[in-house]
This record gives structure tokens, C-alpha cells and sequence, in this order.
């Protein structure tokens, strides 16, 4: 009888084990389906750490969609990570000014592929203004066009980011735009950063943190 019980306490421990290191399989995913699925989220978290500069276990993405374009949010799981919260805050200044340029290496380097939306919004990249917004938890980047080729290009780029991520955001537009200067949740402070529309002689413009003016 002990034996019996010592056998079942085993099975219940190595099943729990598994349960722990392998996510429950979708309802209609096969077996193989489920194991390429791990397999591509596992490269994907990999070529992240090396593109980001940060662990993507320790923080949580979302791209949230809204009418007059997006917003990329970062925030660590831990509040007591400090490391993570600089790495993030440094990673999202870093693309502010590189897609205000027209450059997504950076998503290329995580997805192994260039994401969609992104020949428009390169070529129209004068037409479109960026924001980068700190947040006690993290940081995020605010991205809005009033044109409507680009609008769609920019939400087009973000589905592909919720999807990819497996992030759950919406994939339908919300008509308010969430971010610090917004009306966005708490947890935020003023710290900014604007790399925006074209003035008259095409020149992008960059706001200094509001920080710097108190």
C-alpha cells in the first residue's frame, strides 16, 4: 500500500513539475503544433533579451491601440527591479529615436523579420511624432499620425506586436489615446521626451524632459 501511494505522489509531483515548465495547449493545437509554438516564443524571448538589453521574463509588454495611433508600454513584473526598470527606460529612448528616423533594426533583430506597417512608416516617418513617457514601473513610448495611410500602417505594425508577443491588448482601436500625458493610469511621473512632426523646414523636434524645467 505505501508503495502504491509513493508511486502516486510521484506521478502528481513530475506532473505538476511539467505543468509548471510547459503552458497548457491551446483547444484544436496539436502536439507538434504545441512544441513549435513553445519553440517559436522561446527564439523570440531570446533574440529579444539581445535586441531590448533585458530579460522578457522579468517585464510585461503591451501595445495598445487608439485612434489617432499607439502605445508601447514596458513594465517590470518586480517593483523592487530596479536594473530591469533602467534597462527598459534606456531600450525605449533608444527606439523613440531610432523609429523617428525610419529605423526598426531593433524589431527586425527581435522578430527575425521586418514587422509589417514599417515601409510606411518610414517613408512617411516626418508624418508621425513619438513621445517617450517614464513611468514609476517602467516606460512607454506614445506614437500618433494624423494621416490616415499612416495611422494604418502604425496600427498594422502593433497587431502584428500583440499577436507575435501574445501580449492579449485589444487588436480593435480604442478612441482614447492611454499614456502619462493623457490621462493614462497612475504610476506615472512628468519625465518626457518628444521626437515629433516635421516643423516648416523638416527638421524633427525635440522637447527636453519636462523635468528639467522645474
Amino acid at each position: 500500500m505505501k508503495i502504491i501511494d509513493s508511486a502516486l505522489t510521484l506521478v502528481m509531483v513530475l506532473g505538476g513539475s511539467t505543468a509548471a515548465q510547459h503552458p497548457s495547449m491551446p483547444a484544436g493545437m496539436s502536439h507538434d503544433e504545441h512544441l513549435r509554438a513553445m519553440a517559436k516564443d522561446k527564439a523570440l524571448k531570446e533574440r529579444g533579451a539581445l535586441a531590448m538589453g533585458f530579460d522578457q521574463n522579468k517585464v510585461a509588454h503591451h501595445f495598445l491601440l487608439n485612434a489617432s495611433g499607439a502605445t508601447i508600454a514596458v513594465t517590470i513584473r518586480d517593483s523592487t527591479d530596479r536594473e530591469s526598470r533602467l534597462q527598459v527606460r534606456s531600450h525605449l529612448r533608444e527606439i523613440t529615436a531610432a523609429f523617428a528616423k525610419g529605423e526598426f533594426g531593433k524589431p527586425v533583430e527581435t522578430h527575425a523579420e521586418l514587422p509589417p506597417g514599417t515601409a510606411t512608416m518610414t517613408t512617411n516617418r516626418h508624418l508621425i511624432t513619438y513621445r517617450y513617457n517614464e513611468r514609476v514601473d517602467g516606460a512607454e513610448v506614445v506614437i500618433s499620425s494624423s494621416d490616415a495611410a499612416t495611422l494604418a500602417a502604425i496600427h498594422e505594425f502593433f497587431r502584428y506586436q500583440i499577436v507575435e508577443h501574445k501580449t492579449g491588448d485589444p487588436l480593435t482601436v480604442s478612441p482614447k489615446v492611454r499614456g502619462a500625458r493623457s490621462g493614462g493610469p497612475p504610476g506615472h511621473d512628468r519625465s518626457f521626451q518628444q521626437v515629433g512632426a516635421p516643423s516648416a523646414a523638416g527638421l524633427l523636434q525635440l522637447d527636453v524632459p519636462i523635468a528639467n524645467h522645474r
